[in-house]
């Protein structure tokens, strides 16, 4: 949901957690900078989500780097989201991806990509990485390109 400034809801107020996988307080303000390319980073070093298996806890290091477009995520909303994960039971690969895919259908962006650095469970480390380009744009041969090319970055 895209609001100005003065309208977020979770930014400046009492921090209420979620108990579960919470998409819901995901909001985004209007890009101000719209007439120019620019990337936006975050970076979650305490993410934690359950084995959906197992229930024990895996951690891991979150990256995500978007160019935005006329929507943009609010950083508080977002920590919230992030922190939903905790009690959700999700495989390594399908957290990246649903944060990516959450993500793009909130905001739209021009791009964005989404990296989990996964810490070891039975000695194995696995950091799963998607990316999206814009459809139809140049953003779309620059996704295929870091698709290619993502131990580079």
């Amino acid at each position: 949901m895209s609001r100005k400034r003065e309208e977020l809801v979770q930014l400046g107020r009492e921090t209420k957690y979620s108990q579960d996988y919470a998409p819901e307080v995901l909001e985004t303000f209007d890009n101000q900078h719209q007439d120019n390319d620019y990337w936006v980073r975050f970076n979650c070093p305490e993410f934690t989500t359950l084995c959906p298996i197992t229930g024990q806890p895996d951690f891991a290091e979150i990256r995500i780097s978007y160019i935005p477009d006329v929507r943009m995520v609010e950083s508080k909303s977002l920590k919230l989201y992030l922190f939903s994960f905790r009690s959700h039971g999700d495989f390594h690969e399908d957290c990246v991806n649903t944060i990516m895919k959450d993500l793009i259908k909130l905001m739209n962006p021009k791009y964005i990509e989404v990296t989990g650095l996964f810490t070891p469970r039975g000695g194995i480390s696995i950091y799963p990485y998607a990316n999206y380009g814009r459809p139809g744009t140049k953003y779309e041969e620059m996704a295929e390109f870091r698709m290619q090319h993502h131990e580079l970055h």
